[in-house]
């Protein structure tokens, strides 16, 4: 047993340092200044603070700051400050080791990076919406004053997702949902497109690995056909640049299992339906480095002697890269089979900056380690800024509003003297006015997009020329939060209505003061509490914007509130959700209390009456995958792992999902829609109808059907025991004739 521990111990000592050098190979192989006596230094300062302390897989802990350490200067290309605080950036966290200790002993810059990334240990959110706000808001005030720390917590939390596999399944699904719903786009707005697909992966592995196995299955039943494909299409293509005198190379890319599952969501479509699992990538050393955009276009031009083009697929990022710093020509081609195949054509260097995004901008500018941030990035940073001098009050809201700006597709408008402005997809007018400036969003009565007059919500396209047009007599509406798209605008929004409504409540307050002095009720001003329940009001901050806004004129029902000469019977509410009653009937708070949240709710027939509520939002039934939330009120909701309410949940109550399968037994009917496209024929409504009734026993609950052109689609609605039904149905009606597209929807 001794001998066994000895080496055991042996191993995991010789794995360690295995490691290490591995970390000083790729380190010394680089082009980072060499640091390796500091590196080192760290290393060894993290082995012995971590000694004796293992991890969920049972491995020693320092392995996990290790492989930190190797993701930032692997596969970031981060170098000698940012190794070390990977090596550190538990240490704090985890021992009786403090910032200022990790001053002393390796300087500040790392010092405050370590500090950093103390700062958001963990989850993103905590427990209470006020702790999620604050260490959201860290997050990102670390991120702006050094983006090492987001970049090395982005490594943390990648390899944390590399191991989840020895997590709870509750915690697994609250680590793959932040990391889907946070961590996913900024990786993608930092240029890091590897890491990011990755992080998608991992976190839809997790969260639906049912689904996820059956898409790798399929890719890999079709890789065959796809290699085919591959040869003869590159071929060509290959033949004619070397003839040119190109030195290049060429890869096949294959859409990400998630990339894939997220389309077959959005546009309800079959695996089989998608076109585009294979892209073609070129990559090409430059001959002379200042004209590398010229010579993509000459390779496009190369290939369409070979292809057809598609006429409306010429994506250049070349001259206007992307606000990640994304530079490539896309071009979609035929290939001889008659398919569409999407070819990237980039530089080598475009390439590293595509794979390391903002790491490999200051390896181009030759900044070396302490290098700054480029433009793109800062612009962004700056609006992250703005966004943080006006957070909203509600921690859920805020994340919402950061979001909106990490995953957007860009389009370029023009202003009136021809200056480019770079903006969202499908933002509008009243967006572009914030983004110029505060004062022109908060005046906006509309704009001439190509001089022509358009109100505040037009949506603007690629290449509009606008002008913004105001008024001094213009006031934000609470409205315009209905339609604007970008972070920016909404903020700005939130923070005036939240001037006004001040401002209101202090013009309430002086008139609320008025009255009780008019009625000579003074001794009654800490028993308001009476007038505003009188008006079916939740607080005296809603009472003193009424007054102050005009809406409640206080008279002498008011008076008699106060002095409690009159019964007053305050009125009562019913609240009906979308779905049946007895589906709403919960137990006791003490019933849930009672369960370990650690473990996987079985929901059956008989537990659905009883003891769980089925979400409104995404209306699960049973075969979804499907998790468990404790609400507010320590009930038990179920919701889709794939609905979006959940996906915030899982960011931000993590500690409040529980995992939950099925174990129902076919008593129950769900109401579920189905959506129907295809080319319209006589009899084909009959066909349906008759194989849903008749074949499969099935009832409609209702059918909706639209045709034109030719084309029709329509939706039913039939009353279904499980997702297997469901399946069985689209199966069948799929056989009709003329019949293209059928999916589940929600």
């Amino acid at each position: 047993m001794v001998q066994d521990d000895e080496k055991r111990i042996k191993n995991e000592e010789e794995a360690i340092s295995r490691a290490f050098q591995d970390i000083l190979d790729i380190y010394l192989a680089s082009q980072h200044r060499k640091k390796v006596e500091l590196i080192t230094k760290a290393f060894n300062f993290a082995r012995q603070a971590h000694k004796g302390v293992r991890r969920h897989s049972g491995e020693p802990y320092i392995m996990h700051p290790l492989a930190v350490a190797r993701i930032v200067c692997a596969e970031i290309g981060l170098g000698s400050t940012s190794i070390c605080a990977a090596l550190l950036h538990d240490v704090v966290e985890d021992t009786d080791y403090t910032v200022e200790d990790i001053r002393n002993l390796f300087g500040e810059k790392i010092a405050m990076i370590v500090d950093g990334l103390t700062k958001i240990s963990g989850g993103v959110f905590g427990m209470q919406a006020s702790e999620q706000a604050e260490n959201f808001k860290k997050l990102l005030l670390t991120m702006s004053e050094d983006i090492r720390v987001i970049l090395i917590k982005i490594a943390d939390r990648l390899h944390n997702m590399r191991t989840l596999e020895f997590m709870p399944v509750n915690k697994q699904y609250k680590i793959a949902g932040e990391t889907l719903y946070i961590y996913a786009p900024i990786a993608y707005r930092l240029g890091l497109s590897k890491i990011k697909t990755e992080l998608e992966n991992l976190s839809f592995r997790y969260e639906h690995p049912e689904e996820y196995a059956k898409i790798e299955k399929k890719i890999e039943k079709t890789q065959q056909e796809r290699d085919v494909l591959y040869s003869e299409f590159t071929t060509p293509i290959s033949d004619s640049l070397k003839k040119m005198g190109c030195k290049f190379y060429i890869i096949g890319r294959v859409k990400s299992p998630y990339s894939i599952w997220n389309k077959m969501q959005k546009k309800h479509v079959a695996f089989e339906d998608i076109y585009d699992i294979l892209a073609v990538r070129i990559i090409f050393t430059p001959k002379d480095i200042d004209d590398e955009n010229n010579e993509c276009f000459k390779i496009y031009n190369a290939i369409t002697r070979i292809y057809d083009a598609h006429p409306d697929r010429l994506r250049d990022w070349l001259n206007k890269p992307r606000a990640n710093g994304y530079r490539a020509l896309h071009a979609t081609f035929m290939s001889k089979r008659g398919e569409w195949i999407e070819v990237q054509i980039r530089s080598e260097r475009m390439n590293e900056v595509a794979e390391q995004g903002i790491a490999a901008h200051w390896k181009y500018k030759n900044q070396g380690d302490d290098a700054t941030p480029d433009s793109q990035l800062d612009n962004w940073l700056h609006t992250i800024k703005e966004i943080l001098d006006d957070p909203q009050p509600n921690a859920l809201d805020f994340l919402d509003t950061i979001k909106l700006n990490l995953f957007a597709t860009e389009i370029f408008v023009f202003t009136p003297k021809g200056e480019i402005k770079t903006m969202p997809q499908n933002c509008t007018a009243l967006d572009l006015a914030y983004s110029i400036h505060t004062f022109l969003g908060n005046h906006c009565i509309g704009a001439k997009v190509n001089h022509r007059l358009v109100p505040l919500n037009h949506i603007l396209n690629s290449g509009d020329q606008v002008e913004i047009l105001t008024s001094n007599s213009q006031h934000v509406d609470a409205g315009w939060l209905n339609f604007v798209t970008t972070a920016k605008a909404r903020t700005k929004i939130q923070a005036a209505l939240r001037r006004q409504k001040r401002i209101l409540q202090r013009e309430g307050e002086e008139k609320l003061q008025q009255f009780l002095e008019k009625e000579e009720l003074g001794n009654y001003s800490n028993n308001i509490e009476k007038i505003w329940k009188r008006h079916n009001l939740d607080s005296r901050e809603q009472l003193l914007e009424a007054i102050g806004s005009g809406t409640i004129v206080l008279g002498s029902d008011d008076k008699d509130a106060l002095l409690g000469n009159k019964k007053f019977r305050f009125p009562t509410f019913s609240f009906f959700g979308k779905g049946k009653s007895e589906n709403k009937h919960v137990e006791t708070p003490e019933h849930f209390e009672k369960i370990d949240r650690k473990q996987t709710l079985s929901i059956t027939d008989d537990s659905l009456h009883h003891s769980y509520i089925i979400a409104d939002c995404c209306h699960p039934i049973p075969g979804d995958d499907v998790l468990g939330y404790y609400d507010e009120e320590n009930r038990i909701v179920i919701h889709k792992r794939k609905c979006p309410i959940a996906d915030t949940l899982k960011s931000s109550h993590g500690d409040r999902i529980l995992a939950a399968n099925w174990d129902t037994h076919r008593t129950l009917y769900f109401q579920v829609p189905i959506l129907i496209k295809g080319i319209d024929s006589i009899g084909i409504l009959n066909q349906i109808t008759t194989i849903i009734y008749q074949e499969l026993n099935v009832g409609i609950q209702k059918l909706t059907i639209e045709s034109k052109d030719g084309i029709f689609e329509g939706t039913v609605w039939v009353n279904v025991h499980d997702v297997e039904e469901v399946h069985t149905i689209c199966n069948t009606l799929k056989k009709i004739k003329n019949i293209q597209t059928i999916a589940r929807i929600d």
